[in-house]
């Protein structure tokens, strides 16, 4: 009988395949779309995908030991867009690159008519300093904004990259059985690009995958992404309807007031004093002038500087914050009361705000009950299932959502049995999900 862990370790892979196979039951009968309803996998089918993943797992653990030692940060992810690309060549794909820069899109025509379902992964990594001592640590270095920085898969992208390049295998050994077509998106730089600041012009990832037209020729029914999470044990899918994880803006307010002698502060005009009024006024949109009622909103201040010596009052400060929201409207109205109450705040100490505000990423809003209309069950696939509790964690799959084309985006598990977490710098699978 398999084992507990061995059922854990392939439940990835398996739901990813098992995804694709309910998705299409999902496209057919989504609104808009023509033809009956495709009906979900039968057992013998499901059979033979638990089959080919129990296949492939050694080979989805060593790419994703390979990729893992050779991390790339956002727009720089050549090696790893390489052997993704070669990968899908051999399994007789045809295989576009270079789409947002290093991104890959493949498409696996299956033997019977259908819909277009498409699995999408991110390959990027973070500037972060692995500290964990296993033989596949990396030891990368690149270039994160003109500055040179250890690199790490801090945020689970190898295992997404190396789950898709096995279910491209698995479902490329059964295409004359699939129901239409497979289009597999490997997406660059979802952490931000490593080669620019966002400032509000410029874009990359999966908007510019979009405004590519990766979801055309051929044109995409449904979308599916997955994302391993440490906040679940082992074994553990989720996934939420609606609103699952926020859209994410940045925003930068500079502070000018008049420098003078800290004995004498009524010389001058205190540009930290009213930072640190704004800052306070800031949270006061949060939680009093919004409805938290129907939709949840956070502004952060993140990062503030200003000032040189202890003994004078500097001419500016420096400040810049992130904005989670799930409501677009909300999201607006909160962009407007930031500017207004930092203005204000800074136009009554005699000093000047500037504000800038850029939209980052969308947020992610899956289909109602993925779970009931892709007709895929978690639990009969070797784990437990809960509903995901919304976050305010962004991830750019939204982007993709946003274009109408979103079924579902499912949370794996990154917790151990005994209920132990990873934190920056010691992100692993654990072997209960890849045998590390």
């Amino acid at each position: 009988m398999q084992s507990r862990n061995m059922r854990f370790r392939l439940a990835p892979l398996a739901l990813a395949a098992h995804l694709l196979m309910g998705g299409a039951a999902f496209a057919q009968s989504a609104p808009g779309t023509q033809g009956p309803l495709t009906p979900a996998p039968n057992a013998a089918l499901s059979e033979q995908i638990d089959t080919r993943a129990r296949a492939i797992e050694d080979k989805l653990i060593a790419w994703r030991r390979d990729i893992h030692q050779h991390p790339e940060l956002g727009n720089q992810e050549t090696r790893t867009a390489k052997l993704v690309a070669d990968h899908l060549r051999a399994l007789g794909m045809d295989v576009k690159t270079g789409v947002a820069g290093t991104g890959v899109v493949a498409v696996l025509k299956g033997g019977k008519p259908g819909p277009v379902v498409a699995l999408r992964a991110d390959m990027d990594a973070l500037p972060v300093k692995e500290q964990v001592d296993v033989p596949f640590a990396s030891k990368a270095k690149g270039t994160y904004l003109g500055k040179e920085v250890d690199v790490m898969h801090a945020c689970g992208h190898d295992t997404h990259t190396a789950i898709l390049m096995a279910t491209a295998e698995v479902l490329a050994g059964m295409k004359d059985e699939l129901p239409g077509s497979v289009k597999f998106i490997f997406q660059p730089a979802e952490e931000s690009p490593a080669d620019f600041e966002p400032d509000g012009k410029k874009i990359w990832g999966a908007k510019m995958m979009v405004q590519e037209g990766v979801l055309d020729n051929p044109k995409v029914d449904a979308i599916f992404g997955l994302h391993v999470s440490s906040a679940y044990p082992a074994g553990w899918l989720s996934w939420r309807s609606g609103p699952a994880m926020a859209a994410a803006d940045q925003f930068w307010i500079d502070v000018t007031g008049k420098q003078t002698h800290g004995a004498r502060p009524w010389s001058g005009i205190d540009p930290i004093v009213v930072s640190s009024q704004i800052i306070l006024g800031l949270q006061t949109i949060a939680s009093r002038q919004i409805n938290s009622m129907l939709e949840p909103a956070v502004i952060t201040v993140g990062a503030i500087h200003g000032g040189n010596r202890m003994n004078i009052v500097p001419d500016s400060v420096a400040m810049t914050g992130t904005i989670r929201t799930y409501d677009e409207g909300m999201k607006k109205d909160i962009h407007q009361r930031i500017t207004r109450t930092a203005d204000m705040i800074a136009q009554s100490a005699g000093a000047k705000a500037d504000v800038r505000v850029v939209e980052l990423y969308n947020a992610t809003v899956n289909n109602p009950r993925p779970d009931r209309e892709n007709g895929v069950d978690p639990a009969a696939r070797g784990g437990r299932r809960q509903l995901w509790p919304a976050t305010q964690v962004h991830r750019l799959g939204g982007l993709f959502l946003l274009s109408g084309k979103g079924a579902g985006h499912v949370l794996l598990p990154g917790r151990d049995a005994q209920g132990h977490r990873r934190g920056q710098g010691r992100a692993q699978p654990f072997p209960a999900l890849l045998r590390g």
